[in-house]
């Protein structure tokens, strides 16, 4: 499963970067930020209940943006994350023995965005936001004997903030950030008994919300400056 979720997002970043030829630049962008606590609540198998909370904690990342248009660019990014995510499981709202467990995890996005740029009246100042769609790798840290230490959920993402272009090669983003690791219909993310897992839940069950920024490096084209 994580090999086709993984060849699918590359095959649609060629096709979109292919087909990019006109781009005015190239940019990399170097993402650091700071994720907020998310709780998590699912209802599992023989109705197995689990309540816990993916701590807030540092996230770093990079991504390799195509300014396809003047004000529009396409970007393949990487974002990493490590906290601890404490977890209260029950069985019949009976508490099972050690019913509370930490586990360590890390949180892996690997998303392609669409970011779309709206210049101010200085024209160094532009707006921005974007949506995202890929793909979540959670790692469990700690699985326990015999449980998955890993699972590859579908994501989605979407941002929006400030880009500051500092000089025609170095420039600043400030945003922020949602990302979302979503289940198929009936699904619900969680890190348990079982490690890595999914329960019964017909909505998406976790958002990373943070604030962050990136140092942008233009290449090529014409510069970072965007025009009207």
């Amino acid at each position: 499963m994580k090999k086709t979720y993984i060849f699918t997002l590359l095959l649609i970043s060629f096709f979109v970067i292919s087909n990019s030829s006109n781009a005015q630049n190239v940019r990399l962008n170097l993402y650091s930020g700071y994720n907020f606590d998310d709780g998590i609540e699912a209802l599992g198998n023989n109705n197995n209940y689990f309540k816990g909370t993916i701590k807030a904690g540092y996230q770093w990342g990079a991504g390799l943006e195509f300014i396809v248009r003047p004000t529009y660019g396409v970007e393949l990014a990487y974002f990493r994350e490590d906290t601890d995510f404490p977890v209260d499981y029950s069985t019949n709202s009976i508490l099972n023995d050690d019913s509370l467990r930490t586990f360590g995890v890390g949180l892996n996005f690997i998303m392609l965005a669409g970011n779309k740029y709206l210049p101010l009246q200085s024209k160094t100042v532009s707006l921005y936001g974007g949506l995202m769609l890929g793909m979540a790798i959670i790692n469990n840290k700690d699985p326990l004997p015999g449980s998955d230490a890993s699972a590859t959920k579908f994501a989605w993402g979407a941002r929006a903030g400030v880009f500051i272009n500092a000089s025609k090669s170095v420039g600043l983003k400030l945003h922020a950030q949602l990302l979302s690791a979503v289940q198929s219909v009936n699904g619900g993310l969680y890190l348990g008994t079982g490690g890595t897992g999914a329960g019964f839940n017909t909505e998406s069950s976790m958002y990373q919300f943070g604030l962050g920024g990136a140092l942008v490096f233009s290449f090529g084209g014409s510069g970072s400056r965007v025009r009207r």
